[in-house]
């Protein structure tokens, strides 16, 4: 499938432009940062998919969607959930929330493939892409110590410092728990109370007020609680 990345950040851009390359079943054409150049490419090439961002300058995602005609296939990359609801009405094939997860990208590939007649990620091809986990570098014993997402079990905030509770080890990283919270994917983790991240797979019991994470039972703070509880008792499906 030939595709364009349409974002105004750069560094957003950047990332999606990575994830594309991994994946033999797309050609990037080009790599835009609005959508009066993105509209440019799509009078000269012929565009299966599009990453549109929603937030931008000139003409936004939305409104640029509606002027398009053949429609290709669309996939909404941006950090404002408020925007799910009028994107699916659109009929978009996905709506990712920044930062965006490898995983989750190729979810959405996969998904506008199907949509698209192809065959989507060979299943050897997938696999190895599975291979690639997300992670971040923290610093920690004078040292970048990398983490994968997939074993965190809980982020606690120790004051300036943050501890990284992992099945095996601990990292503990002079750094504050809210920047760690605006890097960390939206659709794979939630704060629940001013001292703790978790992710949504590990959750393995919760209450009103707490959530329990390998036989841990960690607090729901008031001030998150309709929040966390909004989403585990509507979007149950967010733990599968």
């Amino acid at each position: 499938m030939k595709c364009i990345i349409v974002d105004d950040e750069p560094l957003a851009r950047e990332v999606i432009e990575s994830y594309v390359a991994k994946i033999d079943g797309l050609e990037l054409v080009a790599s835009c940062d609005n959508a009066v150049k993105a509209f440019d490419i799509l009078k000269k090439e012929s565009i299966q998919l599009i990453f549109l961002d929603i937030q931008m300058p000139k003409l936004n995602g939305i409104d640029f969607l509606k002027v398009l005609h053949p429609l290709p296939k669309i996939i909404f990359t941006t950090a404002y959930r408020e925007y799910a609801i009028e994107s699916y009405e659109l009929d978009v094939v996905d709506y990712l929330l920044k930062p965006i997860s490898f995983q989750r990208f190729l979810m959405s590939v996969n998904k506008a493939m199907n949509e698209n007649g192809t065959t989507g990620i060979e299943e050897g091809q997938g696999d190895e892409l599975r291979s690639d986990h997300p992670y971040i570098f923290l610093k920690a014993d004078r040292k970048m110590v990398k983490v994968y997402l997939k074993d965190i079990l809980y982020i606690e905030s120790l004051k300036d410092y943050v501890r990284i509770k992992m099945p095996n080890r601990d990292v503990i990283s002079l750094q504050k728990i809210s920047f760690l919270e605006q890097k960390l994917p939206e659709d794979c983790f939630i704060r629940i109370h001013r001292s703790f991240i978790v992710p949504f797979k590990k959750i393995e019991a919760y209450s009103n007020h707490v959530i329990e994470i390998a036989g841990t039972e960690l607090p729901i703070g008031r001030n998150y609680k309709e929040k966390v509880l909004g989403i585990l008792n509507d979007d149950k499906s967010i733990l599968g």
